[in-house]
């Protein structure tokens, strides 16, 4: 029987040349590894970012709109360090219900892109 056995990454969208504003973003502030695009798909430009079994895939997209409602969640340790740090860099936090007895919050990427953090 065929089923998913889990998500292999989330792709958000980003205007042509961001390149260093993704990686300021997820690897400086997120904490997120860069990872190497293939070959095959790097002269697309964008940029691929991992923490644990987590992966974010930023793609150019010529006609750029941000995700402002779909985004992705990323499970944390330690959100309001996490939290703090954003700020800090200058990214507003919006604070999340708490569910399930799990802390969420949410930021916004250099492009407007909703990314949730949930603890």
């Amino acid at each position: 029987m065929a089923r998913v056995t889990g998500l292999d990454h989330a792709q958000l969208a980003m205007p042509a040349g961001g390149e260093d504003r993704a990686r300021a973003f997820y690897a400086g502030v997120l904490g997120m590894t860069e990872i190497p695009k293939p070959p095959v798909l790097a002269g697309r430009g964008g940029a691929w970012f991992r923490a644990g079994a987590a992966e974010v895939h930023l793609g150019v997209e010529a006609d750029f709109r941000p995700a402002r409602k779909a985004h992705p969640a990323l499970r944390v340790d330690g959100l309001r360090a996490l939290v703090d740090a954003c700020v800090a860099a200058g990214h507003a936090v919006t604070p999340g219900e708490v569910l399930d007895g799990r802390a969420r919050a949410y930021v916004h990427d250099p492009f407007g892109n909703r990314v949730e953090l949930i603890e």
